[in-house]
């Protein structure tokens, strides 16, 4: 098989979460363990830092990479799910996973997968897992999929473990209390593995605490190391003034060139893993975290996070899909004071869609579409559910077709927002 046949063979035969839901799913570690052990066990080959959250995760693990890289590391990335390119999910220094060891890998496996039933996700960790092993990275980054205890990439032992935040999403899988969540997510907390915590909140943080108390794992919060406060946000860069716990300045006009108010957080989870893995024999200086926290994107090709795709309009997408991360997406959309707010909207029939339909200015002008892919809500029903909260609107009937209505409509001087699913976002960038 080539490349094509051999991602059509993952597509169509593998159950695969990102398609089809919560049937994909694999509810155990089983399969993964002896996947791995086969392979010999690839994931105790190199060191790694592990990375869980609702919201965040890509965006810290991306920022961290990038730090490490800079610093002279060859640096492995594992992120889900992907834009484009399967090969996006699976990175060494910025450097997408070549298409022959991907074919190499699945024609030499297949039987074994035959055998076993293990799922896409399943698959796609055992392959980043042996590639980083057989690369000789000095570290990877690991970012879960979904959850954190029974996540694949959770057989790992890693220098640190980061909880990013929590919030709302996938309840049907994780839990419909945040507590419940919480203890899916500190899943990854290992024996004596410091954990560094984002976000956190009396629901949340007694579960982190009891977790790392039990394994004696120390705990680490970004709030009580880091202060960090936004002072300036430019069309390419927004900069921040890093203090320390005494007030002490650390980073001052430190430039970051992702985009988004929500970043605040991903930068400090990054500067404290950076401090935590300093001590782990690491050498990332300061002007290495200057020079990488400028050049994100070029560093580690990350997409789909406050992308702007043009000026005028002013036209951006961003990938944050529940309650929690487009609390912070929305309102910087609002902010900008465009003439007029046109949003090309679509979002996958598990999402609880009276949660953050509430969160949309009702003032937009909306372009309901489905993605491309079996998971996707109809148009029409997004549209009707979205009438309910007056957000109104015309239905689609593909992506783009919802896009190209959106640049049709819009002045120069409006604002065109692209998101509600990292599918739809997909289908633009």
């Amino acid at each position: 098989m080539n490349y094509q046949d051999t991602i059509s063979y993952m597509y169509q035969q593998l159950p695969m979460f990102q398609r089809i839901g919560a049937t994909a799913m694999k509810h155990k570690l089983d399969n993964i363990r002896e996947l791995c052990q086969y392979l010999g066990s690839p994931q105790d080959q190199f060191k790694s830092v592990h990375i869980a959250g609702t919201n965040g995760k890509g965006s810290t693990t991306h920022i961290l990479a990038s730090m490490l890289q800079e610093a002279g590391y060859k640096v492995g990335m594992y992120t889900s799910p992907h834009y484009k390119d399967f090969r996006e999910r699976i990175k060494i220094n910025g450097t997408y996973i070549s298409e022959t060891a991907v074919v190499e890998f699945v024609a030499k496996n297949k039987t074994l997968f035959e055998n076993l039933q293990p799922s896409f996700f399943e698959i796609t960790v055992a392959l980043a897992f042996q590639y980083f092993a057989t690369q000789k990275v000095d570290i990877a980054i690991i970012e879960t999929g979904l959850g954190g205890r029974l996540d694949s990439t959770n057989i790992i032992t890693p220098l640190l473990s980061i909880i990013t935040n929590i919030g709302y999403d996938h309840q049907d899988l994780l839990g419909d209390t945040l507590p419940e969540i919480a203890t899916e997510k500190a899943g990854i907390i290992k024996a004596n593995i410091p954990v560094i915590i984002g976000e956190y909140h009396s629901e949340t943080f007694p579960v982190f605490e009891d977790r790392a108390k039990m394994l004696n794992a120390p705990l680490q919060l970004v709030s009580e190391h880091l202060n960090i406060e936004l002072i300036e946000h430019t069309e390419n860069n927004a900069i921040y003034h890093v203090s320390d716990q005494h007030g002490e300045s650390v980073y001052p006009n430190l430039k970051l060139d992702l985009l988004g108010k929500y970043q605040i957080h991903n930068l400090g989870n990054a500067l404290l893993a950076a401090k935590k893995l300093n001590e782990e024999n690491f050498t990332i200086t300061k002007e290495n975290i200057y020079t990488a926290c400028a050049n994100v994107t070029k560093l580690s090709r990350m997409l789909g996070r406050w992308q702007v795709l043009q000026q005028k309009p002013f036209v951006v997408c961003d990938s944050a899909h529940n309650k929690h991360g487009l609390q912070y997406v929305l309102p910087a959309l609002e902010a900008r004071n465009a003439r007029q707010l046109h949003v090309v909207l679509g979002v996958v029939k598990d999402k609880k869609v009276d949660e953050i339909l509430p969160l949309f200015p009702k003032s937009a002008k909306y372009y309901f579409c489905k993605a491309n892919i079996p998971r996707g809500l109809n148009a029409e029903i997004l549209r009707e559910k979205a009438a309910l909260f007056e957000l109104t609107g015309t239905a689609y009937k593909s992506v783009q077709d919802a896009y190209q209505g959106a640049l049709g409509d819009a002045h120069t001087e409006d604002c065109i927002f692209v998101g509600g699913s990292i599918f739809v976002v997909a289908e633009v960038i």
